[in-house]
């Protein structure tokens, strides 16, 4: 069975239990406490070199860790990534383009609005992300007046692996509403077979306001 290794509040692990879900695999959850340390274990560090979630641990033992790779390889021979080889190409062009840009500024922003360390962080930085944040909103905005879904008008990987921030944007003080396109695209990621409606706050972890060791 898979194993993956997972702290709840983190979307990049959403992603692949998105995924997991729209493919109904069946799965164990290992949980590491990563405010806590746990993921600067030295057995840990074996799995993923960078301490961070997801990791997935296949029955063969192989592990995989960053949750773009993991979205990649799972959709392998499914209706969730092309066949085609530009198609695929193009899978990954808004995979980097997440990894790249989204991470980097709604995913950041979220978080440190979230668990309080936007106020201690310099109020030069923190709206250098909420205006890289904007940018993002705007470019997936324009994309979604042409299109449904990211690649090819078919909902796949590239789709999961956006959503799962920029739908949480309001969360990082952000005005989704201003997006009626993007919003309008949310609207139809939810309503895919084997959606899974289900993420989780940081204040379910007491220690998500400290600095990650």
């Amino acid at each position: 069975m898979l194993t993956l290794y997972d702290y709840l509040p983190s979307q990049n692990a959403y992603k692949v239990r998105l995924l997991l879900s729209h493919l109904g695999r069946d799965y164990r959850s290992e949980l590491i406490a990563i405010f806590d340390g746990e993921g600067q274990r030295p057995d840990y560090l074996e799995l993923n070199p960078t301490g961070a979630v997801p990791v997935l641990r296949f029955a063969h033992g192989g592990v995989l860790a960053e949750s773009n790779a993991i979205l990649f390889h799972l959709a392998r021979k499914t209706r969730y990534l092309p066949e085609d080889a530009f198609l695929q190409a193009k899978v990954l062009q808004w995979l980097f383009f997440e990894a790249d840009y989204v991470q980097s500024t709604i995913a950041t922003l979220r978080h440190w609005i979230m668990t309080g360390k936007a106020t201690r962080r310099r109020a030069e930085l923190v709206e250098s992300k909420r205006m890289g944040s904007l940018k993002v909103l705007a470019i997936l905005d324009r994309e979604f007046a042409r299109r449904q879904f990211l690649v090819d008008d078919a909902y796949s990987i590239a789709d999961m692996s956006v959503f799962a921030y920029v739908h949480r944007a309001e969360e990082a003080k952000l005005p989704l509403a201003d997006y009626p396109q993007l919003c309008a695209w949310i609207g139809r990621v939810r309503q895919q077979e084997g959606f899974l409606d289900k993420t989780y706050a940081y204040d379910i972890d007491p220690h998500s306001g400290r600095e990650l060791p």
